[in-house]
């Protein structure tokens, strides 16, 4: 992305960014947050059909959630309520809290975390989240009871937003729980750190998850003190950060079948990178974020602001890829100027691509066919939250004079 790519008109103002805020936050209300996901095939009542093979399984998932055609319907897949939707709303809420300090997004904030409180993840103590379907891949499979970092630490991310915000200290208890659960992974050991695991019950080693992890148990110690927590977490983000490509890129994983470079988890590695060093004062890989954040600009984004899925190839445009660019960019802008506008441009491209009319967002673009399938967390929850915070970005530049009546700072 060259700077003069950063100048073009047609930016949109805060004013559509609340448009857009609201609209998709009336769709996902008017659902009771249940809603489809792409990763969801294996619910499908087809499934003892794979004889519990796993390429077999694999087959039917990426059948479901390839197709330009919402097939969950024909395969017996139901809309489902979402751990993962409920954080990411939690989230944006508490943003529109923070722009605003309109009671209602902090009593709807409050919601969604007490009913994560109780949906975390049965099968342990402490807590931890998982997804509400089965999942196989090209590593392997796990199920609906078995929690994953991913989810639990940006889920706990929302409770330490919560807590900041209002200083509530069960917000805080929780985030401990969660860390407390991070901190029992499996960890590969390394002469240059400790890879947190994907996964509880085997270690999976993954830039993205280990990063999220580690930036979420730095964010926590900012608040309790807890030394263990920044040890563990230094380590994680000297694993990640000493394994970023001479060019600033960071691949999916070490093993050569996660050798891919995309965007959205470029933007949780970067996203995870700058809260390590905010919140533990850490700034050992400050070079590492910097130059991951010009490798992020200038390999993820065409002129108009469409997002790319992949570092060389743009589609499929991903909506997840649009929401995380959106949130990540609005993140950065703070140090990086650059960063503001060209989180409006995304903005403003997916508001017209990927945006219906109903208030949703479409979940991909192929070459010459959208898939307008409206998912619940990849699609609908995440553009809501990376909405909400660039609102709360835009508005905290312009002063109260900037948002609209519905929005007043009182």
């Amino acid at each position: 992305m060259n700077s003069d790519t950063l100048t073009t008109p047609n930016l949109p103002g805060i004013q559509e960014i609340k448009r857009s805020v609201d609209a998709v936050q009336k769709w996902v209300e008017d659902r009771n947050y249940c809603g489809y996901e792409p990763f969801d095939g294996l619910s499908s009542v087809f499934r003892p059909l794979t004889f519990h093979n796993l390429f077999a399984e694999r087959l039917l998932m990426q059948l479901i959630r390839q197709s330009p055609i919402n097939l969950r319907p024909l395969f017996g897949v139901t809309k489902k309520e979402s751990t993962k939707g409920r954080g990411y709303m939690a989230w944006g809420y508490l943003a529109m809290y923070h722009a605003t300090r309109q009671k209602d997004y902090l009593n709807k904030a409050t919601a969604c975390l007490d009913w994560l409180d109780h949906h975390k993840a049965p099968k342990y103590a402490k807590h931890s989240w998982s997804n509400h379907f089965d999942f196989s891949s090209r590593g392997g499979g796990y199920t609906k009871d078995d929690p994953i970092i991913v989810w639990t630490s940006l889920i706990c991310q929302a409770y330490l937003e919560a807590y900041e915000q209002t200083q509530e200290p069960r917000w805080l208890k929780i985030a401990e729980s969660a860390c407390g659960w991070i901190m029992d992974l499996p960890r590969e050991q390394t002469e240059k750190g400790a890879c947190l695991s994907y996964l509880a019950h085997v270690q999976s080693s993954i830039h993205n998850s280990n990063m999220l992890g580690a930036a979420v148990l730095a964010r926590t110690a900012k608040h309790n003190g807890n030394q263990e927590y920044l040890k563990v977490a230094r380590s994680g983000m000297e694993y990640s950060c000493s394994r970023q490509r001479p060019d600033g890129s960071w691949p999916y994983g070490e093993h050569p079948k996660y050798s891919w470079i995309d965007n959205f988890h470029t933007g949780y590695n970067l996203n995870s990178l700058k809260c390590y060093m905010d919140y533990s004062g850490d700034e050992t890989w400050r070079h590492q974020f910097r130059h991951g954040l010009e490798y992020y600009k200038q390999n993820f984004f065409e002129a108009d602001g469409c997002p790319k899925y992949y570092h060389n190839r743009k589609f499929p445009v991903d909506i997840q890829c649009a929401a995380q660019s959106i949130e990540s960019l609005a993140e950065f802008s703070d140090e990086d100027p650059e960063c503001l506008e060209l989180a409006r441009r995304v903005a403003g491209w997916t508001i017209a691509n990927m945006q219906d009319p109903k208030g949703y967002f479409y979940y991909r673009q192929y070459p010459g066919i959208t898939a307008r399938i409206p998912m619940l967390h990849w699609g609908q929850a995440t553009t809501f939250r990376g909405m909400a915070l660039l609102y709360d970005k835009l508005a905290l530049r312009g002063g109260p004079a900037a948002i609209n009546a519905k929005g007043t700072k009182k």
